[in-house]
């Protein structure tokens, strides 16, 4: 039985181009599938290829899989983009047609991903599925984090759509999105390309996470912002809810052990190290959380504990315990955190401590044990 199968199934592919489309049709184990999607040059040889993927039948299986090379795509005829991301990038766009005025930070990635993988070919794959094959920041962006968030109930394709469309309806949180990616370069000596951050800095990517949630929080869609705050919480350590407030050009150092809670606001430019906590003082409900204003830097293993207001360009020590006001321009450090010259006269800044990353400066009575 097998000899025979095999011997109509070589007579067939054979003769099949000595056979007219119309009488292939007349076949019952042939019927044609139509792609109005892909649009094709009406030639017998592409209704042949057309006709033998419809092949539904054991015993000519073997021409499908001699075929296969020419399955028919869902991509556009000319380009070969796909679809979808044809119409990613059409909405990405503003309403006048103009790209975005700071695409520059876009094209240095690409860019310095270029570099890279001159440098190290074997990680040509990899830049090119993340950054390369990509047209926006939004695209890759939505791509990066989907692979990082998803897991074997949560697939990829699902969070990418999501990220996708939150980040083409909502250009602000693009812009933000490169104001970060401008904070960790100028700001972290560690850093040294955009592409270098935007591929492995856990604290840019939570940060970026946390920007569509809070999205979809304000949007009432709450389930969605809590699911990916707990796959952020799980994958890249930290845990912000998705109803706190962060501004702009945020520097997340190192990130791992941060929490954020749900009242809490953080203001534009401000830097904040690992394990810093943002947090209530017990059960109060309601507005309950610290509100940090901009250019603010906050040490590693800080508690900044309560509903209470760290003023703009204030600095706070490591290890330090805030739980009531700081003025502007201040340093606190200490458990209880203290003012540096006093409550009656504390020493102002003169710079922004979140730019500058200066942890230890005006920070002089410690008589130091080396």
């Amino acid at each position: 039985m097998k000899t025979r199968v095999t011997m109509q199934t070589s007579v067939l592919y054979h003769h099949l181009h000595s056979l007219s489309p119309k009488f292939l049709r007349s076949i019952p184990h042939f019927c044609p599938k139509p792609h109005p999607q892909t649009p094709t040059i009406n030639s017998p040889k592409n209704q042949l290829t057309e006709l033998a993927f419809c092949v539904h039948n054991p015993r000519t299986q073997v021409l499908e899989n001699h075929f296969k090379f020419s399955i028919p795509k869902k991509t556009d005829q000319f380009s070969f983009i796909p679809i979808s991301k044809i119409h990613y990038e059409s909405i990405s766009k503003h309403k006048n047609g103009e790209e975005n005025d700071d695409d520059d930070v876009w094209m240095m990635m690409k860019d310095e991903a270029r570099s890279d993988v001159d440098q190290e070919p074997i990680l040509s794959d990899y830049y090119f599925t993340s950054i390369l094959s990509h047209h926006t920041m939004e695209s890759a962006l939505s791509n990066h984090l989907s692979i990082k968030l998803s897991s074997s109930s949560l697939p990829s394709g699902t969070l990418h759509d999501l990220f996708m469309g939150v980040l083409t309806e909502d250009q602000e949180i693009v812009k933000a999105v490169k104001a970060d990616l401008r904070a960790v370069k100028e700001r972290d000596p560690a850093c040294f390309s955009y592409v270098h951050c935007f591929l492995h800095f856990k604290g840019f990517l939570a940060c970026q996470a946390h920007r569509v949630a809070h999205k979809l929080w304000l949007q009432n869609r709450k389930i969605l912002a809590l699911l990916i705050q707990n796959r952020v919480s799980e994958v890249l350590a930290l845990d912000i809810h998705p109803g706190a407030k962060i501004g702009r050009g945020i520097l997340l150092d190192h990130a791992t052990g941060v929490v954020v809670g749900e009242t809490a606001v953080i203001g534009d430019n401000v830097s904040i190290l690992h394990n810093v906590t943002l947090g209530g003082t017990g059960k109060i409900g309601g507005d309950r959380h610290p509100k940090i204003g901009d250019g603010v830097l906050i040490g590693a293993g800080t508690c900044v504990l309560g509903n209470v207001t760290i003023g703009e360009g204030a600095k706070i020590g490591a290890g330090s315990v805030v739980l009531k006001d700081l003025p502007a321009r201040t340093t606190a450090v200490g458990n209880p955190a203290k003012l540096i010259g006093g409550k009656e006269n504390p020493v102002k800044l003169d710079k922004i401590p979140s730019h500058t990353m200066d942890h230890t400066s005006h920070i002089e009575f410690y008589d130091y044990v080396v």
